[in-house]
């Protein structure tokens, strides 16, 4: 049993995605946030944790705003053990995936005021790759690898059984401390819910939220018990929009002003809520309309 941990938010600025666990003796980071703002992510990390080493790093999945950063840290964590899927790191190795990388994370790096800085997307890597149900022992930590994909086909979950704590990924919804529950299903409507449902054999007390960070009990139960509705709602909503031909910049907007109830950057960059919503509308067109 691991009597003490503690979940610190190490993120450089509201819209990044980096938390970092540790229970005295090993240290986890579930996932790094931006590229541009890794170097800062890693000084978080080091006020934190004083003179000790990062021993592990998480990702849920490949995309920019998740992962990216994790190369920035390790120039100040060099030993620091990658965890992440098997296909994340096949991601990691296409030139056209890191090319996508560098132009979203420019974009809002710009957005914040810096343009100019290195592109480390060649440093990526994945030294521990997890297949469904795999275990990671962390220290006194013991970690099971969970496939979760319908955000990406290369998303993953990590259980802590000993407290009860799953770090979550989109997946399963994007958490924002409200009783609205963000959808982000991309690459496979019924992947998605079937990765919902996955969830409901594992004994959840508290999660941490992509962008957020560590749920209370309560926000987590009812959390759980609502993901799969709001998965359905958001579905029947873009299935009425598209068979009423209402334009896809309308259904955007819309669906933003529904389901996106945080200040655009806060939680989640604008950016890529419009690009997410958008690849939505093609998969429930493609999946659910059949055309």
């Amino acid at each position: 049993m691991i009597p003490y941990l503690t979940v610190t938010d190490v993120r450089a600025l509201p819209g990044d995605s980096a938390f970092l666990l540790d229970d005295s003796k090993t240290s986890v980071l579930y996932d790094t946030g931006f590229g541009f703002t890794g170097f800062v992510v890693a000084e978080n990390i080091k006020k934190i944790l004083g003179g000790r080493k990062l021993d592990y790093i998480f990702l849920t999945h490949s995309h920019y705003d998740h992962a990216l950063g994790s190369a920035y840290i390790l120039r100040h964590f060099p030993d620091a053990k990658v965890v992440a899927g098997e296909y994340a790191a096949n991601i990691f190795t296409r030139p056209g995936a890191k090319a996508v990388m560098r132009d979203l994370d420019g974009r809002f790096a710009a957005k914040n005021g810096v343009t100019e800085y290195e592109f480390l997307g060649d440093e990526l890597r994945v030294d521990i790759a997890v297949k469904d149900g795999d275990i990671v022992k962390a220290g006194d930590m013991t970690f099971e690898a969970i496939a979760l994909p319908g955000h990406t086909k290369c998303s993953f979950g990590f259980y802590l059984k000993e407290k009860k704590l799953l770090l979550s990924c989109e997946t399963i919804g994007i958490y924002s401390g409200t009783e609205v529950i963000t959808p982000s299903f991309l690459v496979g409507v019924d992947m998605a819910l079937n990765s919902i449902r996955k969830l409901k054999s594992y004994d959840i007390e508290r999660m941490i939220a992509p962008h957020y960070g560590l749920v209370s009990e309560k926000e987590t139960a009812f959390f759980l018990d609502n993901i799969e509705p709001s998965a359905k709602e958001a579905v029947a909503f873009f299935v009425d929009r598209l068979t009423k031909n209402i334009s896809r910049e309308d259904i955007i907007e819309e669906y933003s002003r529904i389901y996106c109830r945080f200040e655009s950057g806060d939680i989640y960059p604008r950016d890529a809520m419009v690009l997410n919503t958008s690849i939505m509308i093609d998969l429930v067109e493609k999946e659910v309309l059949k055309r």
